[in-house]
């Protein structure tokens, strides 16, 4: 049966340093791409796949991205406050754990940003979902198409979603597009403290428990600034 997460975590806490000028006094997610901060694209995707409750950690200049959505309430916004500390994103995910709960959520950067395709993405990938076989389904984006993007990729997809890790040197037609659903039960034995992500997506690879699922659409990195210019294009190229 294909899960239905009504909470999510909302990666918000980073430096933005790829970003300045833009964010040397706004935090990243609340730089604005076609008249909106980033964050509030991401929240109104959460809100349409029928999240109710999203976690948003915060770090940088936090108090902007905590007084931008205390009137938030579909999704209700929860803070995760890692002001004093750096977690990076595998431990800001930890910190957050008890407010998340038992069930798959929802994970998603903050700058994340496409053009949906004929289904929205978040619910295909509730629909895709499947506790059984996967710990984690992460959105992939094909690399050809993506805007901004200009790296070598990180995975190659098998016919049945299983995902398989960049080798040094290889070039892979895959790049994670910055969403994902994860079991809270990947986490377990997790260190606390600061530390990548990454460690917890290869712990779910090595026990063959990690999916992708190709976008339907196109995925925009909004990295920098001039990134947001090419974000911008895009979208008003999508709704001429």
């Amino acid at each position: 049966m294909p899960v239905k997460p009504h909470k999510a975590m909302v990666l918000a806490a980073g430096l933005g340093l790829r970003m300045r000028p833009l964010t040397d006094s706004v935090p990243k997610p609340l730089v604005r791409v076609a008249g909106r901060p980033l964050l509030d694209h991401v929240l109104d995707r959460l809100a349409e796949a029928g999240v109710t409750e999203a976690v948003v950690n915060v770090h940088y200049l936090p108090d902007q991205i905590i007084d931008h959505v205390a009137s938030r309430r579909a999704p209700r916004v929860i803070i995760s406050d890692e002001r004093d500390q750096v977690l990076g994103t595998g431990g800001g995910v930890v910190k957050a754990l008890p407010l998340l709960g038992h069930e798959p959520f929802f994970h998603v950067n903050s700058d994340t940003m496409w053009i949906e395709g004929v289904r929205h993405n978040l619910t295909r990938l509730a629909d895709a979902f499947d506790p059984e076989r996967m710990d984690i389904l992460l959105l992939m984006a094909p690399t050809a198409s993506s805007i901004g993007y200009s790296g070598q990729g990180d995975y190659s997809m098998l016919a049945d979603g299983a995902l398989r890790k960049r080798r040094e040197h290889q070039v892979v037609p895959f790049v994670y597009a910055g969403a994902a659903i994860m079991s809270p039960a990947i986490f377990d034995g997790a260190p606390q403290g600061e530390f990548s992500l990454v460690r917890i997506f290869d712990k779910a690879n090595e026990q063959d428990r990690l999916f992708g699922l190709r976008l339907d659409g196109v995925w925009m990195h909004v990295g920098t600034p001039e990134a947001v210019s090419a974000a911008e294009e895009a979208l008003l190229e999508s709704a001429a």
